[in-house]
């Protein structure tokens, strides 16, 4: 049996983190989130409502977003390329000149759009 945190999506809800990062990133204090990851390798926001959020701004080179709720999440101009973005959410972001991963087809990412559906890869 495969165990990989994925496996069970629909188990898990959003969840708003005991980190200082996320609140700075939540409230729009981008540069406050900037100085908090600085000293940081990765950071991981896997499974964690984002929800409203404004990222065009943030550097989200050392984010993990797996299993993301994104709902109304302003991506504008984001990179995501090299992010594993498996089970997110994108139901009604704004995601104008966004680089998603190959491995998601346009028709999952418009159904994510437009129906709420979380990601999965081909």
């Amino acid at each position: 049996m495969n165990n990989k945190p994925t496996d069970n999506l629909k188990a898990i809800r959003p969840r708003f983190l005991a980190d200082e990062a996320f609140r700075q990133l939540r409230s729009g204090d981008v540069d406050g989130y900037h100085r908090s990851i600085a000293s940081r390798t990765e950071v991981d926001f896997s499974f964690s409502d984002l929800r409203g959020t404004d990222l065009r701004n943030a550097d989200l080179t050392k984010v993990k977003l797996t299993g993301a709720y994104l709902r109304d999440t302003d991506l504008r101009g984001q990179d995501l390329r090299q992010h594993d973005l498996e089970g997110c959410s994108l139901y009604h972001a704004r995601i104008s000149g966004v680089w998603f991963p190959a491995d998601f087809s346009a028709e999952e990412l418009r159904l994510s759009l437009e129906q709420g559906t979380r990601l999965r890869r081909r």
